[in-house]
C-alpha cells in the first residue's frame, strides 16, 4: 500500500505534482476573517471532541497552522483545518496561525477533499462521498485517487460501493449503527428487498461482522430455493423434528453397527432410510436384526 504523505506541517506533500503553487510563511489571521470551505466533506463535528481540543488549545495554543487561501471581501477560506479553527473559536482565540496558499477554486476543493480523506476522521459515508466527488468532479480515476490519498484501489472501490446501498442503510452506516464490514455483508445479498430487514436485524441482534456474513449466505440460499420453487428454511417445529431424526440416526447406527440415515424431504414426498454395509456378512447381520434370527430360515 502506498505510504501516506505527511500532514504534520501542512499540505506541502499534497502539492508535489503542482510545483507552481505558491504559499506564504505562517501568518496570524483574525479568527473572524476565516470561513469554512463549502466543499468540506465532513458534515458532522463531534461536539465533545471539539470541546476537548478547545481545552488543549486554551492551555497550549494552536500548534499546527491551518491552511487557507484568499477569498472574496478580504476573507480567507479554509483548505485544511476546519476542526482546529472551530475549536480555536470555542477557546476564544481572536487570531489563528495560518499558511496562505495561492490556488484556484478547483484545486482548493480538491485538496480539501484529499486532506480530509487522508486524516481518516470522516465517517465511512462522508469518505465515500468525498471519493466520488474527487473522481466525478475532478476527473480522477480510481488509480489516480489511490495514488493521491494513499489508499489501495480496492479500498476505494469498496468505499464507493457503500453509496449504492438503499438510502436508509446509507444513513445507518453514516450514524455508526452499521460498520463498513456489516455493509459489505448486506451488499452481498442477491435481492435488494432483503437488505433493509437484514440491516435492522444486524442492529437489533448486535451481530458481529462474521455473524452477519454467515446470515447473508443463508438468506441468499433461501432466495435461491424460492427461485427453484423449493421449500424455505425449516420452521422451528420442523427443525425440532429434524433434530429428533438425527438423534434416531445416531441410536440406530450404534445399535446396528452400521451407518444409518433417514431421509425426509417434506410433507407429501417419499421418505426412505439408508443403511450402509461393506460385506455380505454385514448384510446378513443387519437383516437378522431387522427381521428376526429366523429370516433366512424362512427363505
Amino acid at each position: 500500500m502506498p505510504k501516506k504523505p505527511s500532514l504534520g506541517r501542512g499540505l506541502d506533500s499534497l502539492f508535489l505534482e503542482n510545483e507552481e503553487v505558491e504559499k506564504s510563511s505562517v501568518s496570524m489571521l483574525r479568527t473572524s476573517d476565516v470561513e469554512p470551505n463549502p466543499h468540506q466533506p465532513r458534515k458532522h463535528f463531534d461536539e465533545e471532541a471539539l470541546a476537548s481540543l478547545a481545552d488543549s488549545i486554551s492551555m497550549h495554543g494552536l500548534l499546527q497552522p491551518i491552511a487557507v487561501r484568499r477569498s472574496m471581501g478580504g476573507f480567507y477560506q479554509i483548505i485544511a483545518g476546519e476542526r482546529r479553527w472551530r475549536a480555536s473559536k470555542i477557546a476564544g482565540l481572536s487570531e489563528i496561525p495560518a499558511i496562505i496558499y495561492d490556488i484556484d477554486d478547483k484545486k482548493a476543493a480538491e485538496l480539501a477533499l484529499i486532506e480530509n480523506i487522508q486524516r481518516e476522521d470522516l465517517n465511512p459515508i462522508e469518505e465515500a462521498i468525498a471519493l466520488r466527488t474527487l473522481i466525478n468532479d475532478y476527473g480522477l480515476t480510481q488509480e489516480d485517487a489511490s495514488r493521491r490519498i494513499g489508499k489501495s484501489r480496492s479500498a476505494i472501490a469498496n468505499a464507493l460501493r457503500l453509496l449504492d446501498l438503499p438510502e436508509k442503510i446509507v444513513s445507518m452506516v453514516a450514524d455508526g449503527k452499521l460498520s463498513p464490514g456489516h455493509a459489505r455483508a448486506i451488499m452481498s445479498l442477491k435481492r435488494k428487498k432483503d437488505m433493509l430487514p437484514f440491516s435492522l436485524r444486524i442492529c437489533e441482534k448486535e451481530l458481529s461482522v462474521r455473524d452477519a456474513e454467515h446470515e447473508a449466505k443463508l438468506i441468499n440460499l433461501r432466495a435461491e430455493k424460492e427461485v427453484r420453487g423449493e421449500e424455505n428454511e425449516p420452521t422451528r417445529e420442523s427443525a425440532v423434528a429434524q433434530s429428533y431424526l438425527r438423534s434416531l440416526e445416531r441410536r440406530a447406527s450404534q445399535t446396528l453397527g452400521n451407518k444409518f440415515r433417514i431421509y425426509d424431504p417434506g410433507k407429501g414426498k417419499a421418505k426412505r432410510i439408508e443403511i450402509t454395509y461393506t460385506e455380505n456378512d454385514d448384510l446378513e447381520t443387519i437383516l437378522k436384526r431387522l427381521c428376526g434370527d429366523d429370516f433366512f430360515d424362512l427363505t
